[in-house]
């Protein structure tokens, strides 16, 4: 029953539906991306601004949640099924307290813009979409939170159907927001953000009155005789958590953030960036799906005292990552042009999306193997090196370089979004050699530990 073949059954029953949820969120922006370049490049590079701010923002406070799926997994795994009521109450203050900061922090987004040499339309734009989209947070936080008790339970598939479903409101609500339908003002670009806040909401009570009124999840009565806030319990989820957050965010903004550094160049090498940036973001959600199921099935097995088989998960899971990634490798070197002509009818735009494309083509293994190895500490509960690992990885070395080679004359002449896409490649290498060789410190720890 635990041998290779079983796991990798496992593994992709609960990777599958993950995989479809995280394509249908990922596509809203795609979506957001396509319409938006369809007005003009400037409405698609005030989305990319804006999405550099405000995904950054929502994904710390987020990852402080991304971390409690392997302790439901644990606890679903030792059966200790009445702990998960009181762990998802505490995740909800935790969510609200960090749905008015974050809003706080977004609301002032526009003081950031200010500071950046950025065309008059482009600022207005970038602000209105930031202005709209804060709106969105609470849902996109309370979202998480169910999504991760679900999952925890090694049920992946209501999040996959609402997962959908927000991607059908999503394109509606953008042609009423970008254009101006139904009475509502032509926003632009901006208008990707109202479509965005609403689609938020609606995924999240959809989940929430799945879990209460559904028959897998309504014996929990999640929301019934909430628990106190507990300050010994929120020490933990952010002790957990925090390193997640950050990690989670050293990441993104190695990609967001270069966004904003190449903004003085123009909207074309912006909107450019964006195209082949979107096109990274849907790759990185297969080895991502792989990682959360690797998460839920090293908890679960941990939880039943089984560290050998939490260990060949770990590597079935590696592998399968690695597969998929020279899959996806093959298929972008091959189809970048067209996957390019997609997003946008700009040949210059198309033009650097394309070479940017065949830089993401080169790093795809090892950001399979990070993303999966960054799971599998996850699954263990070793969070503290996730974020020293990604600032090191990401900041130290991968925007270091990227500056150097994208925005200086120091080795070579200034090569823009191109150098910083270099930097990405020497960021995630570095990143994927040092995840691994924490991994196996850690599974050997849970070996001698067990044999002990």
């Amino acid at each position: 029953m635990h041998n290779s073949g079983y796991q990798v059954k496992k593994l992709v029953q609960l990777a599958v539906p993950v995989l479809i949820a995280q394509i249908a969120q990922t596509m809203m922006g795609f979506i957001d991306t396509v319409m938006a370049g369809r007005v003009s490049a400037v409405d698609m590079a005030a989305v990319a601004v804006g999405t550099s701010l405000w995904l950054p923002t929502v994904l710390l406070f987020g990852g402080v949640l991304m971390a409690t799926p392997a302790v439901i997994a644990q606890y679903h795994g030792a059966k200790q099924e009445h702990k998960l009521r009181p762990l998802i109450h505490q995740m909800l203050y935790l969510t609200a307290i960090s749905s008015v900061v974050a809003m706080l922090l977004l609301k002032n987004a526009a003081l950031i813009l200010a500071q950046m040499d950025l065309e008059p339309r482009l600022y207005d734009l970038s602000v209105g979409y930031i202005d709209a989209v804060l709106w969105g947070v609470p849902g996109f936080l309370l979202f998480i939170v169910i999504r991760s008790f679900t999952e925890g339970l090694s049920t992946t598939k209501p999040s996959m159907v609402i997962g959908f479903a927000g991607l059908l409101i999503n394109i509606p609500a953008n042609y009423i927001f970008i254009n101006g339908h139904l009475g509502m003002p032509a926003m632009g670009g901006a208008g990707c953000g109202v479509a965005t806040a609403i689609v938020f909401w609606v995924m999240a009570l959809a989940m929430a009155g799945y879990v209460s009124w559904g028959k897998r999840f309504g014996h929990y009565q999640l929301f019934h005789e909430f628990s106190r806030f507990d300050g010994a319990a929120q020490k933990m989820l952010w002790k957990l958590g925090l390193p997640v957050a950050l990690a989670i965010f050293f990441e993104v903004t190695l990609f967001a953030f270069v966004a904003v550094m190449i903004a003085p160049l123009g909207a074309i090498e912006v909107a450019g960036h964006q195209v082949a940036a979107n096109f990274s973001t849907l790759i990185f959600i297969i080895p991502l799906s792989v990682g959360i199921a690797v998460t839920i099935r090293i908890g679960y097995y941990l939880g039943q005292g089984k560290p050998e088989i939490a260990a060949m998960v770990a590597k079935i899971g590696i592998i399968l990552g690695v597969i998929l990634a020279a899959i996806t490798a093959a298929i972008t070197l091959i189809g970048a042009q067209f996957i390019a002509e997609l997003y946008t009818g700009d040949v210059l735009v198309i033009t650097l999306a394309v070479e940017l494309m065949l830089l993401c083509a080169i790093y795809q293994i090892s950001d399979a193997i990070q993303v999966v190895s960054s799971a599998c500490l996850r699954g263990y509960k070793d969070t503290l090196p996730l974020l020293w690992i990604s600032f090191i990885a990401y900041w130290l070395i991968g925007m270091s370089v990227g500056y150097v080679l994208g925005l200086t004359d120091w080795i070579v002449p200034a090569m823009g979004a191109h150098g910083f896409w270099i930097g990405f490649i020497a960021g995630l290498s570095s990143a994927a050699i040092m995840l691994i060789v924490r991994l196996k410190v850690v599974q050997k720890r849970h070996a001698v530990a067990n044999a002990n």
